[in-house]
């Protein structure tokens, strides 16, 4: 069980935020190999945006291929990346996009995989009205 003392340990919320800071260049950038490095290559994996439900890798590579590069330019506010002992994190974050009155807004979880690093595991993708 993790307790107070793992919450947000400094050495460990350092490399989240990195490499929640390399996945918005990507995103931002369209670097879908780098998109796909990122998220756990899982039939498990979940991503769900805000006009579709994709659970497993290949859904979510697929989308990404398919997907528009343009128009992905974005700001980012209220950023929350909180981990949770070495290995398990979440990220969530608003997003604005210019010329779009809408809030975005996106959560991630993070595991830390002894093969891979950082990875997205499940992830969320929603817009309200602002």
């Amino acid at each position: 069980m993790t307790d107070d003392r793992d919450i947000n340990r400094p050495e460990v919320l350092a490399e989240v935020q990195a490499v929640f800071a390399r996945y918005e260049d990507a995103l931002v950038h369209n670097r879908i190999d780098e998109l796909d490095a990122l998220f756990w290559p899982s039939a498990h994996t979940v991503r769900y945006g805000t006009a579709e439900n994709l659970v497993g890798i290949d859904a979510i590579r697929a989308f990404r291929r398919a997907r528009p590069s343009q128009g992905l330019a974005r700001r980012l506010a209220l950023t929350v990346i909180t981990t949770y002992g070495q290995d398990f994190a979440t990220a969530m974050t608003e997003f604005h996009r210019d010329g779009d009155a809408r809030i975005g807004r996106q959560s991630q979880t993070w595991v830390r995989f002894a093969d891979g690093g950082w990875r997205v595991v499940a992830a969320h993708v929603s817009l309200i009205e602002g």
